[in-house]
């Protein structure tokens, strides 16, 4: 007879696990007991949740773990930002990157082991693509997280910008780590559940954010299962330039991308949608793609984060210029659109965005597929 494995509790929102502990037999406020054990006080070891029956303690051991993904590579930028290389099995690896401001600190957080979008100026998408992370594995890089910061418990309501947070070291969570989030839809919104249930780290739906490149049916079902903030790796100005550099653009041309962006808003924690753009020197950062973008985006009330583009091996691609970056965000200001040029961090420990490559067991053969079209080319 076969013994079951047991199940990891972090897989579940808080909907979920009060139905796994009625099928023990238990009541829901059991559930939200062990619920805030664990992700309120990072615990992982049920004898010490004090306040839950010793019998269900026992059953728990038998049959239940809390097991986030294992570090095994811990690196720390000289400007403080810290990136792990996470265990997530079957030889895989994923990185979760902490940025820390002066009244926020920003988890970045990975939904899949590589990508299978294959953007062109992305290290992540050059890794190929092996499977999506699950439920526990992507919360489970919070909870890490908060563990090894020594995080305080603080589930005070959201503060105010500006405002000091009381301990809590990780106040914001951005899904722009390894993958598409809304290519792994389900699991990554049981793990914002959590983010957002006062039981779990009750953080503001503003205060989170999913990154997408485009998948407008998912931009949909998040609007409706779960609307936080939302942010559009968006790096080109047109469909021909797009398809290129971001070829899920050949299913969902911007035209659906931007009816999408305005659907999203009717119900959105915040009243824009961000659009990221990496500056690629030479290929996108031009005046004219400047004005292109103003037309694109005029029914889109918005906000550019520019993003000087890092460099990877074989990238293929290079920075824009400070000088040329100022004057594509002079064009976007000077049309009444808030721009701002993300700061780069971590690019010490290829920690910055774009640089993302963890370790990957390619399923899609991609690598061998480039080194096939590269002999061709020879």
């Amino acid at each position: 007879m076969s013994i079951s494995a047991p199940v990891n509790l972090l897989d579940f929102d808080v909907d979920g696990l009060v139905a796994w502990f009625a099928g023990l037999g238990e009541k829901p406020f059991r559930a939200r007991q062990v619920m805030r054990w664990m992700h309120r006080e990072g615990c992982d070891d049920f004898d010490a949740m004090t306040d839950v029956a010793k019998s269900l303690r026992a059953k728990l051991k038998e049959i239940a773990t809390i097991r986030a993904p294992l570090p095994v590579r811990d690196s720390v930028s000289a400007d403080g930002t810290r990136k792990w290389l996470l265990d997530v099995g079957n030889a895989n690896a994923v990185e979760t990157v902490f940025i820390p401001e002066t009244h926020r600190g920003t988890l970045c957080v990975s939904s899949q082991a590589g990508c299978a979008l294959d953007c062109a100026f992305c290290s992540t998408g050059k890794q190929g693509f092996n499977r999506n992370l699950s439920a526990a594995e992507i919360i489970g890089q919070l909870w890490l997280a908060n563990k090894l910061l020594g995080a305080a418990r603080d589930t005070a309501a959201d503060l105010e910008v500006g405002e000091q947070d009381n301990g809590r070291i990780i106040s914001n969570v951005v899904m722009m780590g390894m993958g598409e989030p809304l290519a792994n839809f389900d699991n990554v919104v049981t793990a914002l559940h959590l983010m957002l249930d006062d039981h779990a780290y009750g953080l503001s739906r503003r205060r989170v954010t999913v990154s997408t490149s485009g998948i407008v049916p998912a931009i949909d079902r998040l609007r409706d299962e779960c609307p936080v903030a939302l942010a559009v790796s968006l790096h080109a100005s047109n469909d021909a330039l797009r398809d290129r550099l971001v070829p899920i653009n050949r299913k969902y041309p911007l035209r659906e991308l931007m009816a999408a962006c305005r659907r999203y808003l009717e119900r959105a924690p915040r009243d824009f949608v961000t659009f990221e753009y990496v500056m690629l020197d030479g290929v996108n950062d031009s005046d004219a793609h400047a004005r292109e973008l103003v037309a694109l985006v005029r029914d889109v009330p918005c906000k550019f984060n520019l993003i000087p583009f890092n460099p990877f091996p074989h990238a293929g691609f290079e920075r824009s210029s400070a000088e040329r970056i100022r004057r594509f965000g002079a064009i976007l200001i000077d049309a009444g659109i808030v721009t701002t040029t993300r700061k780069t961090r971590g690019d010490d420990v290829d920690a910055a965005c774009g640089q993302l490559a963890g370790q990957v067991q390619d399923k899609t053969r991609r690598s061998v597929r480039l080194q096939r079209v590269a002999e061709e080319r020879r």
